[in-house]
């Protein structure tokens, strides 16, 4: 059944009379100097509004109403921001009022994992696996002494596509980075691949994650009207329960294998990620369990493997689309690496139309389009205008990247534009946040960084590419579409050449 369907049904099951009480007690009390937004329909009020492709609608709506729009989406009043000096207030002036999620139903559908470290309030579990973050995982010096396994997995990436360039085949290019993301990922946490690096068939891993993300991105009747939550008329909660729980049997048995290694008295530590979470478990003061390492590994797959993969796909996509652009940054490696040499990370200084592709594609393809939703602790004005307490709140990061008064020719692809600027993807130019800012800024960004332009440059320095079978650049789809991630809504396949 379809969410529009969904929506009718929903207008059967709720007693129409009482909703509309509901509306008129709640307009009656609510703030004089609320945001403009489209008049609501009766029990669903802006639901019809999102459309297939929320991120596009909603920009749609910031162009009629302004920058700051509220929208009544069934019993929940939600505010949509589309500009950078309203994102910075929400993320940097106030951002403790902000720091609370609005958790999907479909997060709810493990029990316990709305304490995973995208979704816990703040609070000191969360500051713990921050901790646990900036400490084991995500610094400069951990990052560096990792360095070897990212070539390793990048050079593991180069000879699969090489096979693929001398037999003529194609690349599924999202295919490859995932895998190439997530056995890094499963190598720097156990020591191990997770994806068999010479298969070019999918993982389990990679059926379930794009899954989660669509299913954790899609409308969901159940987060409208909480009163149907039990009901679980989409039966979304199910599907995510299954789909959490496939992945949560795997960490399981990894974690419990490890423990009986550990037991033995000839164990040599790995001194991985798993060992320093088994530790800490082990620390009576440090205040980590079993079952929070199984959500806190659940989160980090999920965030740190289908996102960059995206991104990476998405950057190949606009350079195959425009080649001329690819002309520019293989004349660039050339001249700064040499023809066919793998790029190491300590070279991406010296890239910079490099980088400013990352920055444009970051600009054009925000892999979370409406970060994730916040939800305001207090009743408080931005911008001039009042933000109801309670409300769920959205960035969009799509609307702020295609802005026209913030971008010159801003639906064009021109990584010239972010060459000799000072705006970075750090959280601190809100122009261009694709980890979002503040509190909540994703700790993961250092190591994302450092996968992408280390991908797509030794893609770029050590093939030539052409779209599969012939097409024409101007002809090829650049369609998205939507869900938690903002995905290619065709997959982009491609034909390397070895330089």
């Amino acid at each position: 059944m379809d969410f529009l369907a969904m929506i009718l049904w929903a207008c059967l099951v709720l007693v129409f009379v009482q909703a509309l009480r509901f509306l008129k007690k709640k307009a009656s009390t609510s703030p004089s100097n609320l945001p403009p937004g489209p008049s609501p329909l009766p029990v669903i009020g802006n639901l019809l509004e999102l459309g297939n492709l929320p991120h596009k609608s909603l920009a749609k709506l910031a162009r009629t109403h302004g920058p700051i729009v509220k929208l009544q989406l069934g019993s929940i009043t939600s505010i949509v921001i589309s500009s950078p000096i309203a994102a910075r207030e929400i993320l940097q002036a106030h951002d403790m009022s902000f720091s609370s999620r609005m958790v999907p139903d479909t997060i709810t559908a493990l029990k316990h994992h709305e304490l995973g470290l995208p979704w816990v309030p703040v609070s000191p579990l969360r500051r713990n696996l921050r901790r646990v973050c900036n400490l084991h995982l995500f610094t400069n010096k951990k990052l560096d002494s990792t360095q070897h396994l990212r070539l390793t997995k990048v050079r593991e990436l180069l000879a699969h596509v090489k096979i693929s360039a001398q037999v003529g085949n194609a690349v599924d290019i999202g295919e490859a980075a995932f895998r190439t993301s997530l056995n890094f990922l499963s190598n720097t946490i156990f020591s191990l691949d997770l994806a068999d690096p010479s298969s070019v068939s999918n993982t389990e891993f990679k059926k379930i994650f794009p899954l989660i993300m669509a299913m954790a991105g899609k409308p969901n009747i159940a987060d409208y009207f909480p009163i149907l939550k039990n009901i679980d008329p989409q039966g979304s909660r199910r599907q995510m329960k299954m789909y959490f729980g496939q992945m949560l049997d795997q960490f399981e048995g990894l974690i419990q294998k490890r423990m009986q290694m550990r037991a033995a008295s000839d164990y040599a530590r790995k001194d991985d990620v798993l060992d320093t979470l088994i530790d800490l478990c082990e620390d009576e003061n440090a205040g980590m369990e079993i079952l929070q390492i199984k959500h806190f590994l659940l989160d980090l797959f999920v965030a740190g493997t289908d996102t960059t993969s995206s991104t990476l796909e998405w950057a190949m996509a606009e350079l195959l689309h425009s080649p001329e652009k690819l002309s520019r940054v293989q004349v660039e490696l050339d001249q700064v690496i040499g023809k066919g040499n793998l790029i190491d990370e300590l070279d991406v200084t010296r890239l910079p139309y490099l980088q400013a592709i990352i920055k444009e594609t970051f600009r054009l393809h925000p892999a979370a389009p409406l970060l994730l939703p916040r939800k305001s602790a207090v009743e408080l004005e931005i911008s001039g205008l009042t933000i109801p307490k309670g409300a769920q709140v959205f960035i969009n990061l799509w609307a702020i990247g295609r802005d026209g008064t913030l971008w010159e020719n801003p639906n064009a692809f021109m990584p010239e534009r972010f060459l000799g600027s000072k705006i970075d993807v750090k959280g601190q130019s809100f122009e261009l946040i694709p980890f979002g800012g503040g509190r909540r800024i994703c700790p993961g960004l250092p190591l994302a960084l450092r996968m992408l332009h280390m991908m797509l440059g030794s893609l770029l320095n050590c093939f030539t590419w052409k779209p599969e079978g012939g097409i024409e650049p101007e002809d090829m789809n650049m369609d998205d579409k939507f869900g938690l991630t903002l995905q290619k809504g065709q997959p982009l396949r491609a034909a390397p050449t070895l330089v």
